[in-house]
């Protein structure tokens, strides 16, 4: 497969379905507004009322502490007041956003309570995480006050990459079926591909997500050992063999580049930034303020998510920007591999057009809050690859001396469809 496919492309984009997309995505994001409105001033209020105070002093029955200036039971409840309060309050548009609008838009199969199910499931898997991150911190703080950023930075990096190797056998399956692919023709497709990227996988999934939405998505999840090609049966029914083939090469894209290590990394880097900067600003209020008792004082809680909230903002576009950067050479990449450019170009607009999602959304909103270049922009490259391919190849068959061979001119001679220069 070294030509260029460049074969008609007989997928258009729906214009009645962007409309839905734009419409959906202002409404998802004035949700997203208002949701961190309400916890910002929840957690102001929390601050300045003195009620994170008075909480602190009506757990003072919870004193207890295995080491010194460490009181696990009152951070455990404290954690849990702030949390299951903020997700009463704010219950009303996880229903609207999770539920209601996802049904008025088409993309979502689940009934209500398939929907409660998976809702608690988040809710008790995310405060059981949560509450060890928040323990491990106060503990940290009680022990190490000079060094805990550090320390706590350091756990959170192991703990990334080990939820990256369990989490396609440990996390998605309580939320997720999960498959082998039958045996035939497109399972082979992508095992040669997994091959010639020179990656390892346990065999091709299939995630079924029909039972939970329209929307169609492919991975490569994993790593090491539980490394494995996963396909949403919303895509297998959908797409041709070559559009799955030129999606999945992108995500093996992301494994011939490291990617996965390049995002722990920057985001351990800006973890570490982040925290470092709490830390300052933890011991000005305590030691310089005297706003508190102590370092691991629980009552310091709201004003830990303040500043965590604050500082996640500040750093979500430098991570965005990154993620897209990493995207655009696994677009490369795809692109290089399977040289399918037609392919390519008609699997970007199903996906938009099945997925709703915006082609040319505002440059502000993409660099705000897009971890993908917009989809106009991938299509824009798809188009760019193939007029260089086409030129580098017609530069490379002048430099040849002529031969007898019955291949056009330009045409390169067959060989390996991913280029070296990727790995």
């Amino acid at each position: 497969m070294d030509t260029v496919n460049q074969q008609s492309n007989t997928i258009e984009v729906d214009e009645d379905r962007q409309g839905k997309a734009r419409e959906y995505a202002r409404k998802r994001r004035r949700l997203s507004y208002i949701d961190m409105g309400i916890a910002a001033v929840g957690i102001i209020f929390v601050f300045w009322s003195g009620l994170g105070i008075a909480l602190r002093n009506w757990l003072q029955s919870l004193a207890w502490q295995p080491v010194t200036g460490w009181y696990p039971w009152q951070v455990l409840v404290y954690f849990l007041v702030l949390m299951l309060g903020y997700q009463v309050i704010t219950s009303p548009l996880a229903y609207y956003g999770g539920f209601v609008l996802p049904h008025r838009y088409g993309l979502s199969t689940m009934t209500l309570r398939s929907w409660l199910i998976d809702l608690f499931k988040g809710l008790i898997l995310g405060l059981v995480m949560e509450a060890l991150v928040i323990e491990l911190i106060y503990l940290l703080l009680a022990v190490q006050p000079q060094t805990w950023w550090l320390w706590v930075a350091i756990i959170l990096l192991f703990f990334s990459v080990v939820m990256a190797n369990l989490a396609p056998v440990l996390i998605l399956p309580l939320f997720y079926k999960f498959t082998p692919l039958q045996e035939g023709e497109l399972t082979q497709r992508l095992l040669a591909l997994a091959e010639r990227s020179h990656t390892r996988v346990r065999g091709v999934f299939t995630m079924h997500l029909s039972s939970k939405t329209t929307a169609a998505n492919a991975a490569l999840m994993g790593l090491g050992n539980t490394r494995r090609i996963v396909l949403g049966d919303t895509m297998l029914d959908r797409y041709t063999p070559d559009e799955i083939e030129v999606v999945l090469a992108h995500e093996l894209g992301h494994h011939v580049h490291h990617d996965l290590w390049k995002l722990i990394i920057s985001q351990s880097v800006l973890t570490l930034g982040s925290l470092y900067l709490l830390n300052l600003a933890l011991h000005w209020a305590v030691e310089t303020q005297h706003y508190y008792l102590s370092l691991s004082d629980v009552a310091t809680m709201p004003y830990v998510f303040l500043l965590t909230a604050v500082f996640g903002l500040i750093v979500l576009p430098i991570s965005n920007g990154l993620s897209r950067v990493i995207e655009s050479q696994a677009d490369e990449y795809a692109l290089q591999a399977t040289k399918m450019v037609g392919a390519f170009k008609s699997a970007m607009i199903r996906l938009a057009n099945q997925n709703l999602s915006d082609i040319e959304p505002s440059p502000l909103i993409e660099f705000l809050f897009h971890d993908h270049p917009a989809i106009g922009k991938r299509l824009k490259h798809a188009d760019e690859f193939a007029e260089r391919y086409a030129f580098n190849a017609s530069i490379s068959a002048e430099s040849l001396p002529p031969t007898s061979s019955t291949e056009p001119p330009g045409m390169p001679s067959s060989g390996s469809s991913t280029p070296e220069a990727a790995h």
